[in-house]
Protein backbone atom coordinates (compact mmCIF):
# COMPACT_ATOMS: atom_id res chain seq x y z
CA UNK A 1 0.00 0.00 0.00
CA UNK A 2 1.65 2.97 -0.81
CA UNK A 3 2.28 5.69 1.70
CA UNK A 4 3.72 9.48 2.31
CA UNK A 5 7.10 10.39 4.35
CA UNK A 6 5.13 11.93 6.58
CA UNK A 7 2.66 9.10 7.13
CA UNK A 8 6.01 7.04 7.68
CA UNK A 9 6.67 9.52 10.17
CA UNK A 10 3.67 9.60 12.00
CA UNK A 11 3.72 6.06 12.44
CA UNK A 12 6.71 5.70 13.93
CA UNK A 13 6.54 8.57 16.23
CA UNK A 14 3.01 6.63 17.30
CA UNK A 15 4.57 3.77 18.44
CA UNK A 16 7.20 5.59 20.69
CA UNK A 17 4.45 6.58 22.55
CA UNK A 18 3.58 3.34 23.37
CA UNK A 19 2.25 2.49 27.34
CA UNK A 20 2.80 6.38 28.16
CA UNK A 21 0.55 8.41 30.43
CA UNK A 22 0.40 11.86 29.56
CA UNK A 23 2.70 13.10 25.88
CA UNK A 24 2.89 17.15 25.40
CA UNK A 25 3.42 18.70 21.85
CA UNK A 26 4.34 21.90 21.27
CA UNK A 27 2.94 24.69 18.72
CA UNK A 28 3.35 23.82 15.15
CA UNK A 29 4.08 20.21 15.31
CA UNK A 30 1.54 18.76 12.72
CA UNK A 31 3.41 15.55 12.30
CA UNK A 32 3.71 14.98 16.44
CA UNK A 33 0.56 16.09 16.89
CA UNK A 34 -0.92 13.40 14.35
CA UNK A 35 1.42 10.85 16.12
CA UNK A 36 -0.11 11.81 19.64
CA UNK A 37 -4.11 11.31 18.24
CA UNK A 38 -3.36 8.11 16.09
CA UNK A 39 -1.50 6.53 19.48
CA UNK A 40 -4.65 7.46 21.22
CA UNK A 41 -6.94 4.86 19.07
CA UNK A 42 -4.96 2.06 20.02
CA UNK A 43 -4.76 -0.36 22.75
CA UNK A 44 -1.74 0.17 25.10
CA UNK A 45 -1.73 3.68 23.61
CA UNK A 46 -0.91 7.16 24.90
CA UNK A 47 -3.40 7.97 27.46
CA UNK A 48 -3.41 11.78 27.57
CA UNK A 49 -2.16 14.31 25.03
CA UNK A 50 -2.08 17.69 25.37
CA UNK A 51 -1.45 20.13 21.89
CA UNK A 52 -0.88 23.44 22.97
CA UNK A 53 -3.05 25.91 20.73
CA UNK A 54 -5.33 23.40 20.71
CA UNK A 55 -9.02 23.63 22.10
CA UNK A 56 -10.22 19.91 22.10
CA UNK A 57 -6.82 18.24 23.04
CA UNK A 58 -5.18 20.46 25.73
CA UNK A 59 -5.53 20.46 29.69
CA UNK A 60 -4.09 23.53 30.00
CA UNK A 61 -5.96 27.12 30.22
CA UNK A 62 -2.55 29.22 30.69
CA UNK A 63 -0.10 27.72 27.92
CA UNK A 64 3.29 27.23 29.05
CA UNK A 65 2.99 28.36 31.84
CA UNK A 66 1.20 24.76 33.06
CA UNK A 67 2.60 22.58 30.46
CA UNK A 68 6.35 23.59 32.48
CA UNK A 69 4.58 23.01 36.26
CA UNK A 70 2.87 19.66 35.27
CA UNK A 71 6.76 18.72 33.95
CA UNK A 72 8.27 20.22 37.25
CA UNK A 73 5.94 17.77 39.28
CA UNK A 74 6.57 14.55 37.22
CA UNK A 75 3.40 14.68 35.22
CA UNK A 76 4.69 14.67 31.88
CA UNK A 77 6.08 11.17 30.40
CA UNK A 78 7.41 12.56 27.00
CA UNK A 79 8.02 15.90 24.85
CA UNK A 80 8.94 16.76 21.24
CA UNK A 81 12.18 19.09 20.67
CA UNK A 82 13.41 20.54 17.47
CA UNK A 83 16.23 22.69 16.38
CA UNK A 84 17.77 25.21 13.73
CA UNK A 85 21.01 23.25 14.16
CA UNK A 86 21.17 19.66 16.09
CA UNK A 87 24.93 18.64 16.59
CA UNK A 88 26.40 15.14 17.69
CA UNK A 89 26.32 15.21 21.36
CA UNK A 90 22.61 16.42 21.17
CA UNK A 91 22.51 20.25 22.03
CA UNK A 92 19.96 22.09 20.37
CA UNK A 93 20.11 25.66 18.50
CA UNK A 94 17.35 26.95 18.73
CA UNK A 95 18.53 30.92 18.69
CA UNK A 96 20.24 31.81 15.55
CA UNK A 97 22.99 31.01 13.11
CA UNK A 98 26.57 32.98 14.44
CA UNK A 99 29.59 34.57 12.31
CA UNK A 100 32.12 36.35 14.02
CA UNK A 101 30.66 35.67 17.54
CA UNK A 102 27.51 37.72 16.48
CA UNK A 103 23.92 36.51 15.34
CA UNK A 104 23.42 37.13 11.54
CA UNK A 105 20.56 34.99 11.51
CA UNK A 106 17.33 34.28 14.24
CA UNK A 107 15.28 30.94 14.40
CA UNK A 108 12.43 30.83 16.65
CA UNK A 109 13.30 30.86 20.16
CA UNK A 110 14.11 28.52 23.50
CA UNK A 111 10.82 29.05 24.79
CA UNK A 112 11.81 27.10 28.02
CA UNK A 113 13.33 24.04 25.82
CA UNK A 114 16.48 23.56 28.27
CA UNK A 115 14.15 23.35 30.80
CA UNK A 116 11.61 20.64 29.69
CA UNK A 117 14.82 19.02 27.92
CA UNK A 118 15.89 18.19 31.95
CA UNK A 119 13.20 16.73 33.30
CA UNK A 120 11.34 14.64 31.18
CA UNK A 121 12.22 11.44 30.75
CA UNK A 122 11.44 10.79 27.00
CA UNK A 123 12.47 13.19 24.45
CA UNK A 124 12.05 12.71 20.91
CA UNK A 125 13.67 14.97 19.00
CA UNK A 126 12.16 15.41 15.92
CA UNK A 127 13.41 17.19 12.40
CA UNK A 128 11.26 16.12 9.63
CA UNK A 129 14.39 18.09 6.83
CA UNK A 130 17.80 16.18 7.27
CA UNK A 131 21.01 17.91 5.78
CA UNK A 132 24.56 19.48 7.29
CA UNK A 133 23.10 22.94 7.72
CA UNK A 134 20.25 21.51 10.87
CA UNK A 135 22.80 18.15 11.70
CA UNK A 136 26.38 20.20 12.29
CA UNK A 137 29.28 19.28 14.15
CA UNK A 138 29.08 21.64 16.72
CA UNK A 139 25.87 23.80 17.11
CA UNK A 140 26.76 27.86 16.81
CA UNK A 141 24.87 28.16 19.75
CA UNK A 142 23.02 25.67 22.78
CA UNK A 143 20.22 26.68 23.05
CA UNK A 144 19.39 22.92 25.34
CA UNK A 145 22.45 21.24 26.33
CA UNK A 146 22.17 17.25 25.22
CA UNK A 147 24.91 15.99 27.95
CA UNK A 148 26.06 17.05 31.16
CA UNK A 149 29.52 18.65 31.76
CA UNK A 150 29.04 18.25 35.57
CA UNK A 151 27.41 16.38 37.88
CA UNK A 152 23.80 18.52 37.34
CA UNK A 153 20.62 16.86 38.94
CA UNK A 154 18.62 15.26 35.38
CA UNK A 155 15.67 12.84 34.05
CA UNK A 156 15.63 14.27 30.87
CA UNK A 157 17.00 12.24 28.09
CA UNK A 158 16.81 11.80 24.45
CA UNK A 159 14.80 8.45 23.64
CA UNK A 160 15.23 8.76 20.03
CA UNK A 161 15.97 11.61 16.62
CA UNK A 162 13.79 10.84 14.16
CA UNK A 163 14.19 13.10 10.76
CA UNK A 164 12.77 12.25 7.12
CA UNK A 165 15.78 10.23 6.55
CA UNK A 166 16.35 7.09 9.40
CA UNK A 167 15.67 7.13 13.79
CA UNK A 168 18.78 7.50 15.85
CA UNK A 169 19.21 6.63 19.54
CA UNK A 170 21.86 8.55 21.70
CA UNK A 171 24.24 6.77 23.50
CA UNK A 172 25.12 8.51 26.86
CA UNK A 173 28.01 6.22 27.84
CA UNK A 174 29.68 7.55 24.84
CA UNK A 175 27.66 10.40 24.16
CA UNK A 176 27.37 9.39 20.23
CA UNK A 177 24.18 9.16 18.26
CA UNK A 178 23.86 6.16 17.26
CA UNK A 179 21.75 4.71 13.96
CA UNK A 180 18.67 2.74 14.84
CA UNK A 181 16.66 2.54 11.45
CA UNK A 182 16.96 3.78 7.58
CA UNK A 183 13.94 4.09 6.29
CA UNK A 184 12.89 2.90 2.51
CA UNK A 185 14.30 4.64 -0.17
CA UNK A 186 17.15 5.96 1.99
CA UNK A 187 20.84 4.99 2.06
CA UNK A 188 23.91 4.93 4.39
CA UNK A 189 25.98 7.25 2.24
CA UNK A 190 23.61 9.45 1.26
CA UNK A 191 22.63 9.63 5.45
CA UNK A 192 26.87 10.48 5.89
CA UNK A 193 26.58 13.33 3.35
CA UNK A 194 23.80 14.76 4.96
CA UNK A 195 24.82 14.76 8.62
CA UNK A 196 27.68 16.77 9.84
CA UNK A 197 28.67 14.61 12.82
CA UNK A 198 30.04 11.56 13.21
CA UNK A 199 27.42 8.61 14.62
CA UNK A 200 27.79 4.92 15.24
CA UNK A 201 26.55 2.35 12.68
CA UNK A 202 25.23 -1.00 13.51
CA UNK A 203 26.99 -4.00 11.13
CA UNK A 204 23.16 -5.00 10.09
CA UNK A 205 21.03 -2.01 9.56
CA UNK A 206 17.25 -2.08 9.21
CA UNK A 207 14.70 -0.22 7.27
CA UNK A 208 12.00 0.72 8.82
CA UNK A 209 8.87 -0.94 8.89
CA UNK A 210 6.14 0.60 6.24
CA UNK A 211 2.73 1.20 8.17
CA UNK A 212 -0.01 -1.37 7.74
CA UNK A 213 -3.19 -0.63 6.28
CA UNK A 214 -4.81 -0.69 9.18
CA UNK A 215 -2.80 2.32 10.95
CA UNK A 216 -2.80 4.12 7.29
CA UNK A 217 -6.96 4.01 7.42
CA UNK A 218 -6.99 5.30 10.71
CA UNK A 219 -4.43 8.09 10.99
CA UNK A 220 -6.48 8.58 7.00
CA UNK A 221 -9.95 8.34 8.24
CA UNK A 222 -9.76 9.50 11.61
CA UNK A 223 -6.95 10.42 13.01
CA UNK A 224 -7.09 13.49 10.24
CA UNK A 225 -10.35 14.71 11.00
CA UNK A 226 -9.02 15.79 14.57
CA UNK A 227 -6.00 17.22 13.15
CA UNK A 228 -7.67 19.76 11.09
CA UNK A 229 -9.18 21.31 13.78
CA UNK A 230 -5.42 21.96 14.80
CA UNK A 231 -3.23 22.04 11.76
CA UNK A 232 -6.25 22.88 8.68
CA UNK A 233 -3.47 24.34 6.42
CA UNK A 234 -1.57 21.37 6.99
CA UNK A 235 -3.99 18.46 6.47
CA UNK A 236 -5.39 20.53 3.02
CA UNK A 237 -1.52 20.43 1.54
CA UNK A 238 -0.90 16.75 2.47
CA UNK A 239 -3.63 15.01 3.00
Amino acid sequence: MKFSKKELLIVEICKMLKGLNHVAVGAFSPIPAAACLLSKRFNNGVKNISILGSENFNFFTNGGTELFDCAAQGRLDAFFLSGGQIDGEANLNLLGLKRNNEFYHRFSGSFGSAFLYFIVPKIILFREDHNKKIFVKKVDYISAPGINKKKIYRTGKVYRLITGKGIFKFDYKNSIFELKNLHPGENLLDLKRNTGFSFKTPNNIPFTKEPTKYQLHILRNDVIKDLRRIYPNFVEEYF
